[in-house]
């Protein structure tokens, strides 16, 4: 089953979605990843959803992928006697280490590392900031400051610390059990929420070693700062947008978008664009324009992929959900405006072979008008090259092994087969031009490009690019 455009679609999973059959129609109507966001799954669960993720590719026979979000550390107020308490504007209001339950000038601050950390100046933002708090003076042990906007707290509200830096990892004790769970599973990628600093990323990768490629969330000011740092060590990067909503200015948010996106794609590293991109369909069978133009300008940015989240977990809609975001993406990627708004991003390649051989395979489709660009890839590295050059025709990508396959579900315009290794160089011709063939996307007398590695299973030696004609039923000939 080809998908009619480049940019893929990831598909949150919950209450709404987590049957079998269900998972079955979102992956119809256009998800290539679905999400388990382990915030709000447990290990039964998680494990049930991916048993049903995997019948549902057996089923329709296409690689799918599969993206474990680990919560990331959760700071939280403690519970007030009254179980909330009204604030004004310019009043004192502490959170300290004392267990007793919260008063109107006082409240528990189970965290000590933020009682240490926060300095006089500095922002908390309660309840995703309906509440802000400007600190006036800090002991290491409480934390006096005063209300500056929002009157309302209430029990066990989030916390957000937009000027200080936590010397803390980004994986709780919650996430390390979460993260030895689903790596047997075998899910293909792990997000990592609130990354600070690239150090975060040490500790994932050391549990991981290699079983899934890690995704690095960004949604805290640190990261911004850090961001060249955090996509050198990571594999994929997320524009989490709402809580960067929360600890930056909302304003900020569309121009960080554009950030990450256009710097990812200068290092070849898939992007997700996620939040509330179709947020009115949790409760609505049609988006608002708005809603549809920020899910276009996403595609046009060149995203890999962009993200649903309670709309396809929890909300009345998500079959209709992907579907909608499937149609604007088709739609965009046909606006003739298109190909020049992705080739204006497009990066120069880095002086590697693997990188000269890409950008040649995307000139030369394109000046041929070539079928496709055929790619063999063991390890995904040479499907990540090809992706980077945003091509305007399809890339297929060959690969032995299903792992591989599954990983670059998550990869702008990359169309993934799971095949034996080619026996020669004939064999990768034929099996390549046969492929192309029965996949849809070459007919008899059409040409293909092919790039591979020689030796053959050499992983990462992209050395090789080849034209081929699709003859009669998909053989191959040069």
């Amino acid at each position: 089953m080809r998908r009619s455009r480049k940019v893929k679609i990831l598909a949150t999973l919950g209450p709404a979605s987590s049957d079998e059959a269900m998972i079955r129609k979102l992956f119809e109507a256009g998800a290539d990843v679905f999400r388990i966001n382990m915030s709000h799954t447990d290990h039964d669960s998680m494990r049930t959803l991916v048993g049903r993720i995997r019948k549902v590719e057996g089923d329709v026979g296409r690689p799918i992928g599969i993206l474990a979000d680990l919560q990331g550390p959760k700071l939280r107020v403690g519970k007030f006697a009254n179980g909330k308490e009204e604030l004004t504007v310019g009043q004192t209001f502490t959170l300290d280490d004392n267990p007793d339950l919260g008063t109107s000038s006082r409240v528990h601050l189970p965290h000590p590392e933020i009682l240490k950390s926060v300095q006089a100046g500095h922002r908390l933002l309660i309840d995703d900031g309906k509440l802000e708090l400007k600190a006036t003076k800090t002991d290491g042990k409480s934390i006096v400051c005063t209300v500056v906007a929002g009157t309302r707290i209430s029990d066990k509200k989030g916390v957000s610390l937009p000027d200080t830096d936590l010397p803390v990892g980004a994986l709780t004790e919650k996430d390390r059990k979460d993260l030895d769970a689903v790596l047997e599973t075998g899910v293909d990628w792990v997000a990592l929420s609130f990354i600070q600093r690239p150090e975060d990323l040490a500790e994932a990768r050391k549990i991981a070693q290699g079983r899934a490629l890690l995704l690095s969330k960004i949604e805290k000011p640190q990261a911004v700062t850090r961001l060249a740092e955090i996509i050198e060590l990571s594999d994929a990067l997320m524009v989490a947008r709402g809580d960067l909503g929360v600890e930056m200015p909302i304003e900020a948010v569309p121009g960080i978008q554009k950030q990450i996106t256009r710097a990812a794609r200068r290092a070849g590293k898939p992007v997700v664009v996620a939040t509330q991109m179709l947020e009115s369909m949790i409760t609505a069978p049609v988006p608002t324009r708005a809603e549809v133009s920020d899910v276009a300008t996403a595609v046009f940015e060149g995203a890999d992929a962009i993200m649903l989240s309670a709309e396809s977990a929890a909300g009345q809609y998500p079959v209709e959900s992907v579907a909608t975001m499937d149609r604007i993406a088709q739609r965009v990627e046909k606006d003739p405006t298109y190909p020049g708004i992705i080739n204006a991003q497009r990066s120069q390649p880095e002086a590697t072979g693997a990188d000269a051989i890409s950008l040649a395979s995307r000139e030369i489709a394109e000046t041929l008008k070539l079928a496709a660009i055929v790619t063999y890839t063991a390890s995904g590295a040479t499907g990540l090259r090809a992706a980077r050059e945003r091509p305007q025709v399809p890339i297929i990508a060959l690969s032995p092994i299903l792992a591989t396959a599954r990983r670059l579900s998550l990869l702008w315009g990359t169309h993934c087969v799971v095949s034996p290794d080619a026996a020669d160089l004939d064999d990768m011709v034929d099996r390549a031009c046969r492929v192309a063939f029965n996949e849809g996307f070459a007919s008899t007398g059409d040409r293909v490009i092919i790039t591979a590695g020689v030796p053959l299973r050499t992983p990462g030696s992209t050395n090789m690019l080849r034209i081929a004609y699709v003859g009669p039923g998909g053989k191959g000939s040069r």
